[in-house]
This record gives structure tokens, sequence and C-alpha cells, in this order.
């Protein structure tokens, strides 16, 4: 592939946010690399998703330890790419990776011990081929290994010059109250929550997390925005041939029901009234909610991405739209 040139216009493309009260600062939208970006993906096509977002004003690519398939090929293609194209813009960058979810045999390839936290961060530094990340996420909160502990680790690993910033992922409201606390104690830098929220699935709203988040300073940042693609118009004609529907098992052909389906028309008859892609629309929607500071999407091309980048351009609803949203999903 010939040699990246940035676009020079790329700040002038898309708004940014901050992070809570800190001064950690995200593009509206984000790109994350769950999907798309693993051994058995095309590596041109990742290359281009990547050029294409930073191009558009996307600085900020969101990892984990055990993203792929296999498992860490998702950091290894992201290393390799950002060697070739994006060394040069390191100090634009906000990159990210977490651990806590499966990744090696034995009893510290998982969960949140003070040994297999710091040893995964070590790990996604080589992969990745950088020295730093300026946010390391643990995944998942570990049951059996004491918070304080978990906490301590994303603690050494900002202190050891591993990263600059801590988020928690996958914490209920509760459990990140707790450990936003300790990591205030310890005078750690814990500015930034991910976790899973879009039109159909509101469980952070409704359990207090967006608000517990504000009265604290603190970021959040929204992954599955568009509900593996649900969010979308790609079902609407049926269940196209490759879709993650019919390939992944994060989104089984089987919960594709009529009854959703009925409601994600309605959602894009909503969203043709408002000059909008029903994609654009449901990212937007995550952006009016107070609180918000970035949504994370996953892509398959190019073209996604640029049509994603223009949902922040009409973040405002009336109060009729959100009555109608709310009347379409929640009945």
């Amino acid at each position: 592939m010939e040699k990246y040139h940035a676009d020079p216009e790329r700040y002038q493309k898309l708004s940014h946010r901050r992070s809570g009260k800190s001064g950690l600062i995200l593009p509206t939208v984000s790109l994350g690399l769950w999907h798309n970006f693993g051994s058995v993906d095309s590596f041109d096509n990742a290359q281009r998703m990547l050029r294409k977002a930073f191009d558009l004003g996307i600085f900020h690519f969101d990892l984990a330890n055990n993203y792929g398939p296999e498992p860490g090929s998702a950091e290894e293609n992201f290393g390799k790419i950002y060697v070739s194209d994006f060394k040069k813009h390191r100090d634009e960058l906000i990159l990210s990776t977490k651990a806590g979810f499966l990744m090696w045999e034995g009893p510290y390839g998982e969960w949140g011990s003070r040994k297999s936290l710091i040893a995964s961060c070590d790990q996604s530094l080589k992969r990745m081929q950088v020295d730093y990340v300026d946010i390391f996420y643990h995944h998942r909160p570990d049951p059996n290994t004491p918070l304080e502990e978990s906490m301590m680790a994303l603690d050494h690993i900002v202190r050891s010059g591993r990263a600059l910033y801590v988020g928690l992922s996958n914490y209920s409201t509760e459990d990140a109250l707790k450990a936003f606390t300790i990591l205030r104690e310890l005078k750690t830098p814990g500015v930034l929550y991910q976790g899973c929220f879009n039109m159909l699935n509101r469980k952070l709203e409704d359990s207090g997390m967006f608000s517990m988040l504000q009265e604290n300073g603190i970021g959040s940042i929204c992954f599955c925005p568009l509900a593996q693609g649900v969010l979308t118009d790609k079902y609407l004609n049926g269940i196209p041939a490759n879709s993650r529907a019919t390939r992944n098992h994060f989104l089984k052909e089987s919960s594709l029901t009529p009854e959703l389906l009925q409601k994600v028309s309605a959602l894009n008859a909503l969203a043709e009234k408002r000059s909008q892609s029903l994609a654009q629309m449901a990212l937007a929607w995550i952006l009016s909610r107070p609180g918000v500071t970035s949504v994370l999407c996953g892509a398959s091309s190019p073209e996604q991405i640029e049509a994603c980048v223009k949902a922040p351009q009409n973040c405002a609803f009336t109060a009729e739209e959100y009555a109608q949203i709310d009347k379409i999903v929640l009945g």
C-alpha cells in the first residue's frame, strides 16, 4: 500500500468532548477494533479503515488484549499499521487497551490480580509496538480478588509509565463507584467508564451509571452503539450473507425476531424524517444523553466509518422525537 499522508484538515471534520472533568479529550466518534482487525481478517482493509478514521478526525483507537480472532492479533495488526502509518502522530493519538477476559492459560490468564493486569499490559505494549497506552482498562470486575488489589495494579501501571489514564468496563454502578473512589484516594486518574449502551439496551442509564459518573466527574464511552449492526438498515430486508448475524456468536441470527425488526423499521422511518440514516440517528441519540463523551463504533469498511462521523452533526432531538423513539422501543 502507498505511503500514508494524513489529511491536514482532519481536525475540522469531527467534534470532540472532554471526559468528565479530566484533561482527557476524545472525538465524539471513536473506532473500536473488536471485530475485523484480527488475523482472520483482511490486513489491507484494516489499514484502510484506520487511515480513513484518522483522516476524518477520529484520533481514538480502542483495543483489548483478547481482540482478534486469534486473541492478541488485533493488537499485533494495529502495531504493524501504527509503525508504518501513525508513529509520527503518536502524540495526537489516544490509544487504549484492556485486560480481564481470558487471554492465556493458567490462573493468571484472566480476571484482575496484580500479576495478571501488569503482565497483560506489558504483553499489549509489545504487540502494539508502543511505549505506553493512553488508557488502560480493567475489562471486567474480578469477584475473587480484592478490589483494592486490582485498583492498586492500575495505579502501578500509571506510575510506572505504562499508561496515562485508567478506566473501567463492564462494572456495575455500585462496584464502579467503589473502584473509582479507591482510584481517587490513590490519586490515580480514573477518568473513563466503557459500557454497552444503545437505544435497545439502556441498562447503564436505568442503573444510574451515567448519573454516578457525572456526579464524580468521570466520562463515559459507549460500545455496541448500533447493537452489533441491528440499529442500521442492514437487516431490514433479510439477513445478508457474511453479516455479523451469520458469522458472529455475539449476534445470533435467532435474535433478529420479527418483533425486533418491526421496531428497527419504525426507527428507520423516523431517521429518514430527520434526514439521517438509522445508524446516524442511533449514534446521535446516544451522544445527546447527558454525560456521554464518545460512541465507540466498529466497522467493516472505510465507508461505514465515513457514515458514522456524520452523526454528531445532528444530535438535537425534539421532545416528540424522544417520545417516539421510546414508544417504538419500549412500547
